[in-house]
């Protein structure tokens, strides 16, 4: 339909004054206070990577920022994330922390999906716009602009590989000042509520019309089927234009069409946050991953019932306690409002997964509309280098000659003039210097890891299709395991390498391709992806390659000994030398 045209249209102009309005505040002292964190990820790196930020001016600075890891033991989730942030915030700011407005982005996680973001954190996820260029954090930040200033005490509680892009009436106020939990919501189309939290919202309470309305929350829905979305009374037939969020199907213009509102940032006020607080304090130790979205919000609004506590069908372990755990919080909350503000004009967009990222960063994508995404941000590219529209180049510098294939993403790279890139292929923090053809569908990423007291180069290459999450408890099972297209014992015979227990890093008998020991550990950076490569090129070609004589690592070791500093200093260089470039005025941007 013409509208979604408008629509698209009205969040790209929305979205380009807020990052406006941002872009004025970075490097300035702006914004009430700030806190982010929770997850695996070392809490060292994210505070290199914040203090260099704000040293060059990235990020406001009149803002406090927050670094806090997940306390040793078991995963605990985003929920029990959620909840330990809380009790960092108290023993570091004292009773100060009740005038806080706090942003608490989640951005935990290994990121097996998308493993360009494992070893520096998903929330500094590089974005192809800006000078410098935006990492994920910054567009956050941008977004939630307006928030602030129409937001009591309180915590505002997000993921890091998602964004939310909306637009609204020009005298229309998104305000968070309600008790106990206020979440957005944006209509999708169903198929996208099966995997997102869904409101029932109270039909006398809305209209669907307007950019924004507030609306009472009878009951939330976590990952509903379609059934239980149709019986609970989530699906709302809208009328003349369909206001759907989905890339899905939007029915012909003019015809009814179902669509449900489903979840992503969410509210607590300062009041429930204490008595969340309060709770995690009674606990102890949680020995259990707690949701924040599905084991906070389903115990909320009138219409809650606990037997979600008992369901433990979608969870990743089920651990003993989890159903005890989930009834103290469903008795804790019960009863407790949630207010939902309906965002009629928006569009909710995953960036989690190597597919998601090529499509968004590459293709015709509505997201790359609305953001203004450009095929080469912040880098050195020369006028011989044959430019095509779908490219995405981030943070990197390519020399003449070189050729990038249609579809594909280099970023915080360097790329000498024998190079060739395949087809929707990715490139990560590498240094390619040598005469090579990369294939395409290519997974490309490189990391400094420090052994024995010294920085040596890893490399790991996948097919961008390949399933990082998928293990196998026998080593029986491993030829279900895909490395680019061959099944994993026909490479290892290739690399003249054992199948074996010990060929696995995984201490939980985790046989997959994250924790095959299988990419070799080089002196030098280049080095490290020549023969990452030789080893994609021995599958491609069913030719010997062996790696005898190696030491090799597995994705999970890599991330174990990564060397943040070395990473840092490496993309240092390369934004250096483009700022230099820049002052010399001799590159064509």
């Amino acid at each position: 339909p013409p509208a979604m045209g408008e629509r698209s249209a009205a969040r790209r102009e929305d979205t380009g004054r807020r990052l406006a309005r941002f872009a004025a505040l970075r490097g300035a002292a702006g914004g009430a206070g700030g806190a982010r964190g929770s997850g695996p990820c070392p809490a060292g790196a994210f505070r290199e990577q914040l203090a260099e930020k704000l040293r060059r001016g990235e990020l406001p600075s009149g803002v406090r920022y927050l670094v806090c890891a997940d306390p040793p033991g078991p995963r605990i989730g985003n929920g029990g994330s959620t909840l330990h942030v809380l009790q960092c915030l108290e023993e570091q700011y004292g009773d100060q922390w009740t005038s806080f407005t706090v942003l608490l982005i989640h951005s935990g996680g290994y990121s097996q999906r998308l493993p360009n973001a494992s070893a520096l954190g998903k929330i500094f996820t590089a974005l192809p716009f800006g000078d410098p260029v935006y990492q994920m954090l910054e567009l956050k930040l941008a977004m939630y602009i307006d928030f602030p200033r129409h937001m009591k005490p309180g915590v505002l509680i997000t993921c890091s590989d998602d964004i939310e892009l909306y637009s609204t009436g020009a005298t229309e106020t998104i305000t968070f000042d309600k008790p106990g939990f206020t979440a957005l919501a944006h209509p999708s189309d169903l198929a996208v509520g099966t995997t997102h939290g869904v409101f029932v919202l109270d039909p006398s309470g809305f209209s669907g019309n307007g950019g924004l309305e507030y609306v009472p929350c009878y009951r939330f829905l976590h990952k509903p089927d379609m059934e239980t979305m149709q019986q609970s009374g989530a699906v709302c037939v809208r009328g003349d234009h369909p206001q759907l969020s989905s890339s899905g199907s939007h029915g012909d213009s003019g015809v009814a069409s179902e669509c449900v509102y489903t979840d992503s940032v969410f509210y607590i006020d300062h009041s429930t946050a204490k008595q969340l607080l309060m709770f995690y304090k009674q606990m102890g130790t949680l020995c259990c991953e707690i949701d924040a979205y599905g084991d906070f919000l389903q115990a909320l609004g009138p219409g809650a019932t606990p037997d979600y506590t008992k369901n433990t069908s979608n969870v990743s372990k089920a651990d003993s306690g989890l159903v005890g755990v989930r009834q103290q919080l469903y008795s804790l909350l019960q009863g407790t409002a949630l207010n939902v503000i309906v965002l009629n004009n928006s569009q909710f967009y995953h960036i989690g997964t190597t597919q998601e990222y090529l499509f968004h960063f590459t293709a015709e994508s509505k997201l790359r509309f609305e953001l203004d995404l450009q095929p080469v941000a912040f880098s050195i590219f020369p006028d011989t280098t044959r430019t095509l529209d779908q490219l995405s180049i981030i943070q990197s510098v390519l020399e003449p000659r070189c050729v990038i294939g249609p579809g594909s993403v280099i970023e915080y790279s360097r790329i000498g003039p024998e190079v060739s890139v395949g087809k929707g292929s990715i490139v990560s923090g590498s240094c390619i210097n040598f005469n090579v053809d990369i294939p395409s569908n290519c997974f490309l990423s490189s990391v400094s890891v420090k052994i024995n007291d010294r920085v040596e180069y890893v490399t790991m290459v996948f097919g961008v299709g390949d399933d990082l999450k998928k293990s196998v408890k026998l080593l029986s099972d491993i030829h279900s395991l895909q490395f680019f297209g061959a099944c994993l014992p026909e490479c290892l015979e290739l690399w003249s390498i054992e199948a074996s227990e010990q060929l696995f890093s995984s201490e939980d008998k985790r046989l997959g391709l994250w924790t095959a020991r299988i990419f070799p550990v080089c002196s030098t950076l280049s080095e490290s992806v020549r023969m990452s490569l030789n080893l994609l090129h021995s599958v491609q070609h069913v030719s010997a390659f062996k790696l005898s004589g190696f030491q090799l690592l597995s994705v999970e070791e890599m991330l174990t000994y990564k060397h943040v500093e070395d990473m840092l200093k490496f993309r240092k260089q390369i934004y250096d030398e483009i700022c230099l470039q820049r002052q010399k005025g001799k590159s064509d941007f």
